[in-house]
């Protein structure tokens, strides 16, 4: 038969796609296998419309088969076929899906039963891009005749009748040869091609088979010198039927731990799974794992999100990122789904409502089985929450607060009273009836915050402080804001509304009286400090350091240490506090008029305070010697 021009502008089109929409050339045996699955589904869904027996997915098998000497690559089916007018339709027009039309046509009761998965009519075409001449042999279950499709992709095809014993159809890829940057042999390989359909095609619902090479010792050998041969066995390459499509009845923790550590290589049991299935008005099935700890680079731009997304059992995309929001990053799993928009070459994803609407139906299922971990095993999710608080911590924080309401109930912190972690509720949940704050502080550990100065007052009144350790704690608690109507209160803020109406009076008055003393230790200190003032809040220190303004001292020590090149630097207003009833006070006073010692003191117990908040002095040099000069004194 003479050869006919493609239709649908034929070359420019059919070079486009060869080049530029698919972006891996292994992608063609992912389409030609969902061809097959698609034409075996057919031929399965009108054996059960008429009654046929002895048709199931076991009895119709799809065959790959290489022949390296002859560079050919052959996928076989028991499918439907095609009529030689169905060639002309099909394969003669490009972007045209037979497939969808018989999706369109199908009872919505039967379609559960069928995985119709191609819809666009241009999978086939990716043979080109590792075949220098696609042959297509098939014979229709509606007629005897059989026909052969021949392309070279280039200058159009021909179509020729020929034989095939039974129903069904052969695609024969003449693979080309290796290229300078191209490696074609691969596709010649069993393990490479058993690869690959383990990766895009595992769980097609019939069986993918291939003859697999093998090696056994031969028989009757000298089992003391063993002697081997090396033969080939039919073997089924997929698994079929996916885990997430069983009954959760079917299963046990056991074949879920043994599917994640198989398929994402951890050598640890995953903290949770959640396993959905969701109809409505997006229909997909969902699994999902929390992993116990993180991954080396999870912390490193190097790290990547997402989950699979399969269609019908085929996977499409390796990580789809829009899947998870990244406070959630750290989940591991796959979402399979026939209702989702996908462009013609399958490997990228509309943005489309379906795919927001399962997006926020995983948002949602995620943070309530957190919740539930939290609940009935602390002791699993406060090992988990170690590995990834973290990313809750800055999911609060990023996009100005938007997930903090979401969030705020998964975190955990030390709590001063309690001595172990706890929840923001639990915290709330045993406030003091005269308690106006949620009481936290920051600082390098829990031991080293425990000591602080400011500690001791709140110690004594029996209010509860939330140690955060982690550099962003202030910058989510800031956020924050509030917490079930109780605002979050750090304990170097300057009124942590600790003192009675008769003690601020009494510090209103002793500091009227030492107005002069203030000052000048103010004018000693320059711009170190905002102001010196007299504090009630102290108890045994002498001294400690508060801050006025949005900028804490945590806060200043972490916008310091992410500082760059010659970016100003951040700092946060300062206040020096004394406590009016320690003994250095009263040296102080007696130093009133003495300016050089008054300075030094004031050198000194600011120095004090910083390294009291873990602060390095700006000149250890000249606090070392002004400490040596009072003690030689």
């Amino acid at each position: 038969m003479a050869k006919k021009e493609f239709q649908a502008e034929s070359k420019r089109l059919l070079d486009l796609m060869i080049h530029s929409i698919y972006t891996h050339h292994e992608i063609f045996l992912r389409e030609l296998i969902s061809n097959a699955s698609d034409a075996t589904d057919k031929l399965y869904y009108s054996a059960m419309q008429e009654g046929r027996t002895g048709v199931t997915r076991d009895s119709l098998p799809i065959r790959i088969t290489l022949d390296k000497e002859a560079r050919k690559l052959t996928i076989s089916d028991n499918g439907c076929g095609m009529t030689a007018e169905e060639m002309e339709e099909n394969l003669g027009t490009i972007a045209h899906s037979g497939s969808l039309a018989f999706k369109q046509q199908m009872d919505a009761k039967d379609k559960n039963d069928v995985d119709i998965i191609g819809q666009f009519g241009v999978g086939f075409y990716a043979a080109f891009m590792v075949a220098k001449t696609v042959e297509v042999i098939s014979r229709s279950e509606k007629t005897d005749e059989c026909n052969r499709w021949v392309s070279d992709g280039a200058d159009g095809y021909s179509i020729a009748p020929c034989q095939r014993d039974t129903v069904g159809t052969d695609i024969i890829l003449t693979i080309k040869d290796n290229a300078e940057n191209e490696n074609f042999d691969e596709y010649l390989e069993p393990f490479r091609i058993q690869a690959i359909v383990r990766k895009y095609s595992d769980y097609i619902r019939y069986p993918i088979q291939m003859e697999m090479p093998r090696t056994r010792m031969k028989e009757g050998c000298d089992p003391e010198k063993p002697e081997y041969e090396d033969y080939t066995e039919l073997t089924t390459l997929n698994s079929m039927v996916p885990i997430w499509k069983k009954s959760k009845s079917e299963l046990k923790d056991e074949d879920y731990n043994a599917f994640y550590k198989s398929k994402y290589y951890d050598f640890t049991d995953p903290v949770r799974h959640i396993h959905m299935s969701t109809e409505g008005a997006v229909t997909f099935h969902a699994l999902l794992f929390i992993p116990a700890s993180a991954p080396f680079n999870y912390y490193t731009k190097d790290y990547e999100k997402g989950l699979q997304l399969y269609s019908n059992g085929v996977l499409i995309m390796e990580r789809c990122a829009d899947l998870l929001p990244d406070h959630f990053n750290f989940v591991r799993g796959l979402v399979d789904s026939a209702d989702l928009s996908l462009n013609i070459s399958r490997e990228m994803l509309q943005h489309d409502r379906h795919l927001k609407l399962i997006a926020n139906n995983l948002e949602k299922k995620i943070k309530s089985e957190l919740l539930s971990l939290l609940k009935n095993d602390r002791e699993k999710y406060e090992e988990f929450f170690k590995s990834f608080g973290m990313q809750l911590k800055y999911g609060t924080y990023v996009e100005y607060g938007t997930h903090k309401e979401l969030l705020q109930d998964l975190l955990l912190y030390m709590s001063s009273t309690e001595n172990k972690m706890v929840t923001l509720e639990e915290y709330v949940s045993r406030m003091k009836e005269d308690q106006k704050f949620i009481y936290y502080a920051c600082g390098e550990s829990a031991a080293k915050i425990s000591l602080l100065p400011q500690m001791e007052r709140l110690r004594d009144k029996g209010y509860e402080v939330l140690y955060m350790t982690d550099s962003i704690d202030e910058f989510c608690v800031k956020m924050m804001q509030k917490f079930q109507d109780k605002e979050f209160k750090s304990i170097t803020d300057g009124d942590l509304g600790l003192e009675s109406e008769e003690e601020k009076q009494e510090i209103e008055k002793l500091s009227a009286d030492n107005k002069t003393l203030l000052d000048d230790l103010k004018t000693a200190l320059g711009d170190k400090v905002t102001r010196v003032q007299l504090t009630s809040r102290l108890k045994s220190h002498p001294c400690c350091l508060s801050t006025e303004g949005a900028v804490s001292l945590e806060m200043e020590k972490v916008l310091k240490a992410q500082r760059m090149g010659n970016e100003p630097e951040v700092k946060a207003e300062r206040v020096l506090e004394l406590n009016a009833t320690h003994p250095i006070f009263q040296k102080l006073c007696a130093l009133s008029g003495d300016q050089d010692k008054l300075k030094t003191y004031a050198d000194i117990l600011y120095t004090q305070a910083q390294l009291i908040e873990g602060i390095a002095p700006e000149d250890p040099v000249a606090y070392a010697n002004a400490v040596c000069s009072l003690l030689s004194e």
